[in-house]
């Protein structure tokens, strides 16, 4: 009973859930990105370099056909997704540090405090 006990506790924990949350949203990116590549961007390059389809790209080794096309489509959805979460961190960091350097206001009641403070001091 004490090992399912361990395990509830891990499994609910806040990190453990956001991970979850956050692999599942990622698996979902992915896709998006995958779409992306292979519906726009790789027919556009295709198009630049002469109409060339990349996903026909295949070489036969005796009985085996090595799609090295399909390769250089999964290096570019890495590329692209490794892009777009380098901006989202970089823009992440930036209202980070935003907040950090914002000086916070004393809380109403340490201004309260501090007037009294003062004005006890004119006296």
């Amino acid at each position: 009973m004490s090992i399912i006990k361990e395990f509830r506790e891990f499994a609910v924990k806040g990190n453990v859930v956001d991970l979850a949350v956050a692999v599942i949203i990622g698996g979902a990116f992915g896709k998006i990105v995958s779409s992306l590549v292979a519906d726009l961007i790789m027919p556009l390059v295709g198009i630049l370099i002469g109409g060339f389809d990349f996903k026909g790209l295949a070489v036969q080794v005796g009985g085996a056909k090595i799609a090295y096309g399909a390769f250089i489509q999964s290096c570019v959805d890495f590329l692209i997704i490794a892009w777009v979460i380098f901006l989202a961190l970089k823009l992440i960091n930036r209202f980070r540090r935003k907040e950090e350097a914002a000086p916070a206001a004393p809380p109403r009641q340490e201004q309260l405090l501090e007037e009294i403070r003062d004005l006890l001091k004119k006296r």
